[in-house]
Parts: structure tokens; sequence; C-alpha cells
């Protein structure tokens, strides 16, 4: 990502040559425009089509935080999240919109996936941006840029009200703001016409690095992740000072507004706090500490964060590997130049970050995604996935080998390092599919984890993209296609086959919209010991009622209570459910038994 001349393991692109040198220069840029125009609108198309089947907030609890974070931000109810994860309140404030023209819930979740496609689909400008800058060809660039924008980590989970809808657009247009932040006016040769031209150019480079710290304030607020990405940020302005890569003025500018904008965000997560977790979180950070403070700890912090790294290897068939492997070579190569190396070794801790210190603060919840997992990382990933792009396209065959190679060997390794740490627990502990939409479609297999099947499959799709490459005239058009059909068949059948299934699933354990007087139910209790997914499905369903908890075992319903939810225990009428014998004036008005748990509405007379 420079002008400057690139590693031994990537050779220069030949020079492009256009069918039509007599075209204008005018009209070939509008043609350009056109394309990427309609290549946006196709991305956002695909993603709606996808998630026209979403109804509801599946992915609990994640979706139904971010949701309520949205409702609080915009004047609406509270929604008791007590002994929960902290839902950060960056990306609910994208949602506002949605918020003030939708205002029953299945609407407001389909106006936040509008929402999520718009924002989602800028993956492919962004990703021929950044494939350009790495030298690769026009053409090549644009087809390459919709298979990455076609990657479950990318598409697949702009299905669902997550921050993983649009972490990964930020996180590489933060690093193409960056990059050209700290590259923009470096002439050859100094002289008074590039002196006036680099003083012409001096507010937008400023906008640059302005526009790369608002990226990184917006990734902080939104998500704890986005912790790593303001360190490696905060590190690299402190470089940029140090090394005189930027003037000072400028290093102030980006600082002051970084400062500025995660002063604020910080506010606004601080006002969340009362609404949505009024008798505390789930301590995650104290996870971290004890993990990073013991031996043990440190072995699973080590071992799941590995993990991680094999998921991204595999879920790409290799091609994050080669691009994860050709960042490191870079960040130590003798005789990289110092911002590049900067660069890749910002790229570097920001993979090591996310997966080990994610790895860290998760509690140990028996599923096999403890051990293996996609999402945390998939907001980097493209960024590997396009670097790995580019060595397949422009090394010679000799480096070329030299990267699948150790692709090849990275995945077997981590996939080592998976089996001798968890186990047996790989088989025994519980298979959630949403865990697992590429290695699911990999195995062909969605009731259970196959550890080596997945790798050998994600080694061959390495293997076939290195035939396609070697093809040389047709081999990069064979291989966006590939990369593009597979990425996309992926999403398709994890939609078919896990966003659907839970959808459903979740209306028939869940769906209060036939009980009379909903709409004026204006204050929901719910009780403790119903199971916390159809919790927080029900909040949704009273979208807009104030949401509480209470431990019907010790303590009275609330007295300003409209409607109250018991947990229905066996052998025991609806009626009988109440503990103690329901106050006067209560009445059944809805109860089912699920296999996530039985429940029993109750609203006054």
């Amino acid at each position: 990502m420079s002008t400057e001349a690139p590693p031994p393991v990537l050779s220069r692109p030949r020079a492009s040559v256009h069918a039509g040198r007599d075209v204008p220069p005018s009209l070939r840029r509008r043609r350009w425009v056109l394309l990427f125009v309609v290549g946006w609108a196709v991305q956002v198309a695909v993603r709606l089509w996808l998630a026209s089947g979403q109804t509801m907030p599946v992915a609990t609890p994640d979706e139904s935080g971010y949701l309520f974070a949205a409702r609080v931000l915009t004047g609406g109810t509270d929604a008791d999240m007590s002994y929960g994860t902290v839902y950060r309140g960056g990306y609910p404030l994208l949602l506002a919109p949605v918020l003030w023209v939708a205002h029953d819930p299945v609407s407001v979740y389909r106006g936040a996936l509008v929402v999520n496609a718009l924002l989602s689909a800028l993956m492919m400008p962004l990703g021929y941006l950044l494939l350009r800058a790495l030298n690769v060809r026009r053409r090549w660039s644009y087809l390459f840029a919709h298979a990455t924008a076609l990657l479950p980590g990318v598409l697949f989970f702009s299905e669902f009200v997550l921050t993983d809808a649009v972490l990964p657009v930020v996180v590489v247009g933060w690093l193409l703001l960056l990059h050209a932040w700290l590259h923009a006016g470096r002439p050859h040769v100094e002289n008074a016409h590039t002196e006036s031209a680099q003083a012409g150019k001096r507010p937008r480079v400023a906008l640059y690095g302005a526009g790369a710290s608002l990226l990184v304030a917006f990734a902080y607020t939104s998500h704890t992740r986005g912790t790593i990405l303001l360190g490696v940020h905060a590190v690299l302005l402190v470089a940029a000072l140090v090394f005189r890569w930027r003037p000072w003025r400028s290093v102030a500018l980006s600082t002051s507004v970084l400062a500025a904008a995660v002063g604020a965000g910080t506010l606004l997560n601080r006002s969340l706090l009362p609404h949505m977790y009024p008798s505390g979180d789930n301590d995650l950070s104290g996870n971290l500490v004890r993990r990073v403070t013991t031996q043990d700890g440190w072995g699973w912090m080590l071992s799941l964060g590995t993990g991680q790294i094999w998921y991204q290897a595999v879920a790409t068939g290799g091609i994050a590997a080669i691009g994860l492997i050709t960042v490191g070579f870079v960040a130590v190569r003798r005789g990289t130049p110092l911002r590049r190396r900067a660069l890749a070794l910002g790229v570097l801790a920001i993979v090591a970050g996310i997966a080990f210190a994610t790895s860290a603060a998760l509690p140990d919840e028996y599923r096999i995604g403890n051990y293996v997992y996609g999402r945390y990382l998939a907001c980097i990933t493209p960024v590997l996935f396009m670097v790995g792009v580019a060595v397949l396209l422009r090394a010679p065959r000799r480096a070329l080998a030299v990267a699948a190679g150790s692709a090849a060997a990275l995945t077997v390794l981590a996939a080592c390092v998976v089996q001798g740490y968890a186990g047996a627990r790989l088989a025994r502990y519980t298979f959630t599919p949403y865990d697992f939409p590429e290695t699911s479609f990999l195995t062909w297999d969605w009731k259970s984890f196959e550890l080596w099947h997945a790798t050998a499959a994600g080694l061959g799709m390495l293997a076939l993209a290195v035939v396609a490459v070697l093809l040389r005239r047709h081999g990069p058009a064979l291989l966006a296609a590939f990369l593009a059909v597979v990425a996309l068949a992926m999403s398709v059948t994890a939609t078919d086959r896990i966003a659907h299934p839970l959808v459903k699933a979740e209306i028939a354990h869940t769906d209060m919209r036939e009980i009379p007087g909903l709409r004026d139910t204006r204050s929901l209790a719910i009780d403790w010991n119903v199971p916390w997914t159809i919790r927080l499905s029900q909040y949704y369903w009273a979208w807009w009622s104030d949401g509480g908890v209470f431990n019907a075992q010790t303590t009275p319903a609330p007295r300003d209570a409209d409607m109250v939810i018991m947990l229905w225990p066996k052998n025991v009428p609806a009626e009988k459910s109440w503990p103690h014998g329901a106050p006067a004036g209560w009445k059944v008005v809805e109860s089912r038994r699920t296999v996530e748990g039985d429940w029993v509405a109750w609203t006054r007379s």
C-alpha cells in the first residue's frame, strides 16, 4: 500500500492495456463511476435478498442489545439486560433514523437490515481501492473487490443487527485513510511546483488524518474490539510525530479529533448503563485480568486465539493465511520502508490483539465456538484476504509456491494447536451452527464440527486457487469467479440452513403478537428464571414497553407492571404458575412450552 517499491514477494504489474485508447478520459471516468454505482447496488440487492426472511433478533443477546441501545438513544423505553455483556452505542446510532420512522418491532428490525446492506456493500468500492493500493490491475481489482464483499464474514453477518455488519468496512476505510495520510505529499523531486502542489493538498491530507481518527473512534464506541484498533492508531500517531512522517500540526489535528470523538463515545456508552444494566454487567474485564495473570489462563488465551486464526485461514481457502504471512514478512524484512513496516505491524497487532484479548475475556460456555470462532477476526479478514489475493496475482512462481506452502503449514499447525488443547471437547461440547457458516459448508455438515475435514477442504481450495493463477491468461478471472461463487454459496446455505430455521424457531418459542392488548402494555416484567433467550425476545415483541426483570421466587412482581411473564413449572397448570398465587385481578393470556423454556403471560383483568 505504497508508491514505494514493493517487497520482493510481489512483482510489478504490467501496464494495463485499454481497448480503445481514443476514448476520452472524461467518458472513461464516467463509465467507471457507473460501474461502481451498479456494483454497489448489486451488492446491496444481494444483502437485501438474503435478509428478506429475517424478522426478529436470533443472534441473542447481541442483536437484542444493539436494538435496545438504539431504542434508549432515541428516547425509548429501557430494557433490563443486567449481568450480561455491555453493548455499546456507536452502531446503534446508525440505526436511529430507522426508529424515527418505524415503531413496530418487525419494521424496526427490517429497517436496521436495510442500513446494514447500504453500509456493508461499501466493501466493494473500498476493496477496489485497497487492491489498487496493492498494485493489482484495475479490472482484477474490481472483480476481486466483489469477491471480497461476498465473504461470509462481510455478507452473512450483515443479515443480523450486529456491529459485524459494519466493522469490516470501518477497518478497511481506516486503513486506506491512514495509509493516504502517512504517505501523502512525498515528492521525489523538490521544486517550486511540487511545493505549491503540496500546499494545495494540505486540507485534503488533514481530512485523511481526521477521517481515520473518526473511524477509529466509531469502532471504539461500537465494540470492545475497537479498543485494539484505537491502541494501534494511537501508536501510529505517535510514530508519525517521532519520525516526522507528518508535520506536528497534522498530527495534533488528528489527535485532537481522536480525543474528542473517543471522549464523546465514552460519554455515550456510559449513558446507556443505567437504562440497560441497572444491576451491573457480566464483568468480562475481570475474566481478562484472571486469564493474563494465571498459567492456565495463558493456555486458554493462546489456544483459543490460535483457533480464531485457524478459522479465518480455512474460511477463506487459505488466502487470508497467505495475507497474514505476507504482512508478517513485510514487517520483519530488512529494507522495508519504515512507514510500510509500521502499517504492517499495526495490522499484525490488530490480528493478535483481537484474537487473544477476546479469547481471554470469554467465559467458558461449554460450546465448540469457544475454541474455533470466526466472528471476532472477521473485521480484519478482508484486509488479509486482499493481501493474499495480491500475492496470488503478482508473485513469481517460486514466491507463490513459498507463500502457499507457508499458508498451508500455518493452517495445519493452528489445527494441531486446536486439537491438542480442545481435544474431545470438540465433539462433546455444544455445536452451534451459527458459529460455523463457512466450515459447515466446507464439510457439508450443519450438526457437528469436523476440524480436520474442514482443514482439508480449506487447503483444497488453496490448491485450486494456485492452479487457477498459474493459468495466467484467464487465471485471475477464473480465480475471482471461483472465490465469489464459493463465498456466495457459503452465505446462501448458511441463510437457508442456519438463519431461517433460527427465525422460525424463535417465533414459535417467543412470539407474543396474538396476546390481546399487547399494544397497550407499557411495562413488561419477566421472571428472572425464564431463560434469557426467551426474555430478550419478549422485550422485542413488546417493543414499546419498559422491560424489567425480577426473581419471582423471592420478590413480588412490580406493582406498576402491565404484563408479567412467569416461568411455567412442569406438571403445573398455567393458572398455578404464579408463585404463592396470583394477586386479584390478574389472568393468564398466553402460555407456551418450548424446547428453550416454558412461560406464562399474565395481564391485569
